[in-house]
């Protein structure tokens, strides 16, 4: 295994393929992928986090067993496995050191589990730096040397391509986007316990929290609104309420708005991306949140920062997760 930590370029180590293996709280992947991003296998399964790390890991990597399989003799020319999961962990050693998102897994040597499973090496990243991996090597950052990635969805991650470099930080957990101050004093953040993250503000999870409360109070003046009256509020019906005009979700879309821009324009200033790009569920509604936040960080960012910026939504789908793996996966198997 090469112990250059660098991307190289997107064209470089062509040939073999990756077992890429993508960990969330709710749901595992696997995939097969070729050097040019093409997924040869896919699937997935729950984690069932409730049943205890042991039982989630044999879900995982059974499930990688099922995804050579499928992909056959396209697996031939295995690299080995890579590994995307959300942080806190050590992407040097290969150990998830306490996701919060898998209650139980602390201190897991997942490489070295990985390893001895599949009789190839292995190697993990958190999933928001090989989501940027996954946009800059296979889909809308090809080309580009500078490149910022995040997900907007039940929490708000991402990561970062300078200089067409993968970027991990002094401890291999840097870039977190979602964890930019945008609310002095504000909302609290349960993905950190600060207050005022952009994740406490953007992701579908405080979109959700956000519009409960915004219901309670509309109740208060008595103002109606079509939100009112459901069990369990999601970003999505806010979006949906919000189009159909919705005084109450407009409110709470339009502040949403107003605090990824915010955090954008930070961001954009910061490094200067050629290119900035939006994953996850909440970026479903498409130009309705892309188009405002575009307008705010080109009024907000500093000159030539906001003429450089591009902001695109992801290209990966439902595949991003195991394209991101795999990215990492060949930045760092392949022989330099």
């Amino acid at each position: 295994m090469s112990d250059d930590h660098g991307a190289g370029g997107p064209g470089e180590n062509a040939g073999g393929a990756v077992l890429a293996l993508d960990i969330g709280g709710t749901k595992l992947a696997a995939g097969v992928v070729g050097a040019d991003g093409t997924t040869l296998s896919f699937a997935v399964c729950p984690t069932g986090v409730e049943d205890g790390p042991e039982a989630a890991l044999k879900r995982l990597f059974d499930l990688g067993e099922k995804a050579l399989a499928e992909a056959g003799a396209a697996a031939g020319n295995l690299l080995g496995t890579g590994i995307g999961c959300g942080g806190p962990l050590d992407p040097y050693s290969g150990v998830l050191l306490a996701p919060p998102h898998l209650p139980g897994w602390r201190d897991v040597p997942i490489t070295v589990l990985a390893r001895e499973r599949y009789g190839r090496p292995a190697v993990l990243d958190n999933d928001g730096t090989a989501g940027a991996a996954g946009e800059w090597r296979f889909g809308a950052g090809r080309g580009c040397r500078h490149l910022l990635y995040l997900t907007v969805s039940t929490g708000v991650g991402g990561g970062l391509v300078l200089d067409g470099r993968t970027f991990r930080g002094g401890a291999g957990n840097g870039g977190e986007p979602g964890h930019v101050t945008v609310r002095s004093g504000g909302r609290s953040c349960k993905g950190c316990g600060r207050t005022g993250c952009l994740e406490a503000y953007a992701s579908g999870t405080s979109i959700a929290e956000r519009a409960a409360e915004a219901v309670t109070a509309a109740a208060a003046r008595g103002t109606a609104t079509v939100l009112a009256g459901r069990a369990r509020l999601t970003a999505a019906d806010v979006d949906a309420s919000a189009r159909q005009g919705d005084p109450v979700a407009e409110q709470v879309w339009a502040e949403t708005v107003d605090a990824l821009g915010s955090g954008l324009t930070s961001l954009v200033n910061l490094f200067e991306p050629e290119l900035v790009v939006l994953g996850g569920g909440v970026t479903r509604s498409g130009d309705r949140l892309l188009e405002p936040v575009r307008r705010l960080v080109a009024a907000q960012a500093m000159g030539p920062a906001a003429r450089t910026a591009r902001i695109v939504r992801a290209s990966g789908g439902d595949a991003a997760g195991v394209l991101g793996a795999a990215a990492i996966g060949f930045e760092r198997l392949a022989a330099p």
